[in-house]
């Protein structure tokens, strides 16, 4: 018991704060349960946010480099907190690390599908899936502008609002490795079923033309994205085939329906629900 007493004392005073005098985070606590383990609360608070063009998670590119056309992120860190000195000197870097968090991811998976995975599960710490334990994200952005609290990156995969929980520089001479091994991605490429080529009809087209570009723009991406990728049901997809022999793609409350023919997706009809 006088183990245990130390060590929830220890723990529990190390990192607490209490009201804005103290400057320090309120960023670990140890509890010690009934059979004396030790287990770990991380706290955090977010230094800021960031604005960028993707409000649905299903619009986001899945990396920065992936991005298929040119975007434009601003973070925006929190006032009172001196930060217009902390981001003093990274104005000299061309990109830079940052570290989020997926605010509207609830549950981890230890196993998931990755968009290149093929239809093979893998464990989630050798993906970037957002489905992790501490819903944290790390992104490698090309940083364009640096001005007093704000910073304006490119081509973010962030959604819009995200919290951001740190901003690190990137430095290629000690970060950059071009031999290291890439896993199962490296197989993966290796092994790249051919590509489908994805066409839209005049009455799917019509059918979303009433929303706005942004929209728009998102759904073409979407579909082109999956169903150019693989366009065949999956227990993990939100695909389904008919009894006509055509497939469904649910999106929101979207619904596609499309036919394959060879490397050919069609893509014919488009009803809300």
């Amino acid at each position: 018991m006088r183990e245990k007493d130390k060590a929830l004392g220890m723990f529990t005073n190390a990192f607490l704060f209490q009201g804005k005098e103290e400057r320090g985070m309120k960023a670990l606590k140890a509890r010690v349960d009934k059979e004396g383990e030790k287990s770990w609360e991380l706290v955090v608070r977010p230094i800021g946010i960031i604005r960028t063009p993707y409000q649905a998670k299903y619009a986001a590119p899945r990396q920065p480099a992936s991005s298929t056309r040119s975007t434009i992120g601003v973070i925006e860190l929190n006032a009172g907190m001196n930060f217009e000195q902390a981001l003093e000197d990274v104005d000299g870097f061309d990109y830079i690390w940052v570290l989020f968090r997926f605010h509207q991811n609830h549950h981890w998976k230890p196993k998931v599908l990755p968009p290149n995975s093929g239809r093979i599960k893998r464990g989630v710490f050798a993906t970037r899936s957002p489905h992790r334990p501490n819903f944290i994200g790390l992104s490698l952005c090309r940083l364009l502008e640096v001005c007093r609290r704000t910073l304006k990156i490119e081509n973010p995969d962030m959604l819009d609002g995200t919290p951001v929980l740190d901003i690190k520089p990137y430095i290629p001479r000690i970060e950059c490795f071009p031999k290291a091994r890439s896993g199962w991605i490296a197989e993966m490429h290796d092994q790249t079923p051919p590509q489908f080529r994805v066409t839209l009809s005049r009455k799917v087209e019509a059918a979303i033309r009433p929303l706005e570009q942004s929209a728009r723009n998102e759904i073409s991406e979407y579909l082109h994205s999956v169903l150019g990728r693989d366009p065949y049901p999956h227990a993990y997809r939100r695909i389904k085939s008919q009894i006509d022999g055509t497939f469904v793609i649910a999106l929101k409350r979207w619904r596609f329906k499309y036919r394959i023919a060879g490397t050919l997706v069609h893509v014919f009809d488009a009803r809300r629900v």
